[in-house]
């Protein structure tokens, strides 16, 4: 049973993990293409170039800003997984 426990602690863990590294890209993906859509709709543009560049520009800005702290969060998290392996196995 302690096992079962440890398992699901550890799967709820890995999802809290992925929401924390994706929110950052999805939330300012989402920011951005709805301003696009905003004024697209405004102005009766119906490219679909308007909505790429901008979201595809925000994304990279935000893992260069974001980035290191993601991949620190993910290391740290592989890092834990390695340690609670080896725990086991002896």
């Amino acid at each position: 049973m302690d096992d079962a426990f440890a398992l699901l602690a550890l799967a709820d863990r890995m999802l809290w993990i992925t929401a924390l590294v994706a929110a950052p890209v999805l939330l300012a993906s989402l920011a951005v293409g709805l301003a696009v859509g905003i004024v697209q709709a405004a102005t009766s543009v119906n490219e679909q170039t308007l909505t790429f560049v901008p979201k595809l520009a925000i994304t990279a800005l935000v893992l260069v800003l974001f980035g290191s702290s993601m991949m620190a969060l993910v290391s740290d998290f592989a890092q834990d997984i390695f340690a609670q392996i080896a725990s086991v196995s002896q």
